[in-house]
């Protein structure tokens, strides 16, 4: 991450020769500087429409341009109307808005909460969600404001409506699953494609419900792992974002294997949070490419 201000663009469109030369010849033209630039060519093969794609990611410093975010929006839009693109911008100097849900399970929202409290993550936590109580008290001691808003088989319509009134409400951006334990409605899902972020163990599919250490551990797993993703109605299938495992044995009991996963999903969840912000993420179709 730059020191100074810098705006980022993310795009992804048919490959074809010349796409380099198009975008960073209008940031030339414009005495833009290029602080990065990275890009990926998925080849085609000849039967999937979703490949043959080029995706890219560049930061240009702010400062060097002669205008700003929005007349580069509509400067570069003919050239991205030329190149099919699908694309966005943003700006560092302005801080993404997040809202975090949680359910019982407190690991991954007291991590993000000290990521938050330590600048780590440079965000605006306009509130947080719970279909629980249990948790109010921590974090508006953290002066956020606290949401209960239970969910149960008979208002879960009109919960998730709630859900999306408040994120609506206080101009949220980005949703974090933070152990939020409720399957978030096909409406809410539709309505927001590509902002909605969760973290699940990687057992799935072999070990589903409430107890799947315990199932890993009597069929003697040897990795530990959680999966940060988009979420889609497809329960758990949505777009990857972030992975990682940890090896174990047979010397590890099942609470030594409850605690690395909580550690990993703490890790994970962040790591995948961070690469959404700052735009490094890119989803066309099946396919997720992700600028490390």
């Amino acid at each position: 991450m730059h020191s100074k201000r810098f705006y980022t663009l993310s795009a992804s469109c048919p490959d074809r020769v010349g796409i380099i030369a198009r975008v960073s010849g209008f940031i030339a033209e414009h005495q833009g500087w290029i602080l990065e630039s990275r890009y990926h060519a998925d080849e085609g093969n000849g039967t999937d429409p979703d490949s043959g794609r080029y995706f890219m990611r560049i930061e240009v410093r702010a400062s060097s341009l002669p205008f700003h975010l929005a007349e580069f929006r509509e400067r570069f839009r003919p050239i991205a109307e030329e190149l099919s693109m699908n694309w966005k911008i943003s700006d560092s100097a302005v801080r993404k808005r997040v809202v975090i849900m949680v359910s019982k399970q407190e690991h991954c929202l007291y991590d993000l909460l000290a990521r938050w409290q330590s600048k780590e993550l440079d965000i605006e936590i306009p509130c947080i969600i719970s279909n629980h109580d249990a948790f109010k008290g921590f974090v508006e001691w953290h002066g956020i404001p606290f949401l209960h808003i239970p969910v149960n088989p008979e208002n879960k319509q009109a919960a998730y409506a709630e859900v999306q009134r408040l994120f609506e409400e206080v101009k949220g951006e980005t949703m974090v699953l933070a152990r939020y334990m409720q399957i978030i409605s096909p409406e809410l899902c539709a309505k927001y494609p590509g902002q909605i972020i969760n973290i699940h163990h990687s057992f799935l599919p072999s070990f589903v419900g409430a107890r799947p250490y315990h199932q890993a551990y009597q069929r003697g797993v040897k990795l530990i792992g959680a999966t940060c993703h988009y979420v889609t109605s497809e329960l758990d299938q949505g777009p990857i974002i972030e992975q990682d495992v940890i090896r174990i044995d047979h010397s590890d009991s099942v609470d030594d294997m409850v605690r690395y996963g909580k550690d990993i999903e703490k890790a994970v969840l962040a790591r995948g949070l961070r690469y959404h912000l700052e735009d490094r993420v890119l989803v066309h179709g099946n396919k997720t490419v992700v600028f490390r």
